[in-house]
């Protein structure tokens, strides 16, 4: 996988509910607000998911992460999963500032090149299906998010042909969006394209965003 969308997809897996009287942000990204429900139904379906997928286990095991024993919404899975999340939306960014177009046709050349990567990664035949959903899921999402990361990828490669730096595309649309993250997550730090540590907040409570 191209370098930078894979720092974006690892952000996503090393990363890392409880709620409050009113559902409340996770974030606002530019005019987009991601809710703290919202989040949080995406991590149990996540869970769910890769629990029940081998190939996605294997994936984040091969990479030298330890599988995370799965109880509760940790923390850490929420916020590997909003961090994907925005991700996702600076990525719909950097391709109108670059001035590209990603079609349904490319994000679909997008997925079956993640399922070739994920087969030789895994060192399984060519043309097994899947590979593109485990790949969402070692990122912390669930499959139904796996036309979303395609999507980056092909941006990735788009903004690349056109003779625009991504990786210096990427950090510059994140600033520009004024991304607000719930303090309970952490801040956004568009250079490493995740959230950095989250402050003491001794005992405040959680007013969201």
């Amino acid at each position: 996988m191209r370098v930078a969308v894979a720092a974006v997809v690892a952000a996503g897996a090393l990363a890392g509910c409880g709620g409050s009287q009113k559902p409340g942000s996770a974030a606002l990204v530019g005019d987009d607000r991601i809710t703290v429900t919202k989040l949080s139904q995406t991590v149990r379906d996540w869970r769910e998911q890769f629990r029940a997928d081998p190939a996605a286990n294997e994936l984040r095991a091969g990479a030298g992460n330890p599988v995370r024993q799965l109880a509760g919404d940790s923390e850490s899975d929420l916020r590997g999963a909003l961090t994907m999340m925005i991700n996702f939306r600076v990525g719909r960014e950097v391709a109108e500032r670059a001035g590209v177009k990603v079609t349904e046709a490319q994000v679909d050349a997008a997925v079956r090149l993640l399922d070739q990567e994920t087969n030789q990664k895994l060192q399984r035949p060519p043309g097994t299906p899947g590979g593109a959903v485990s790949t969402t899921l070692d990122s912390g999402l669930p499959r139904a998010y796996t036309r979303d990361l395609a999507r980056l990828v092909a941006t990735q490669i788009l903004v690349t042909q056109a003779g625009r730096p991504f990786v210096e595309l990427f950090p510059a649309a994140a600033h520009g969006l004024d991304i607000e993250v719930n303090p309970r997550y952490g801040t956004y730090d568009p250079a490493k394209l995740e959230l950095g540590p989250v402050r003491s907040r001794l005992s405040s409570p959680d007013s969201g965003i």
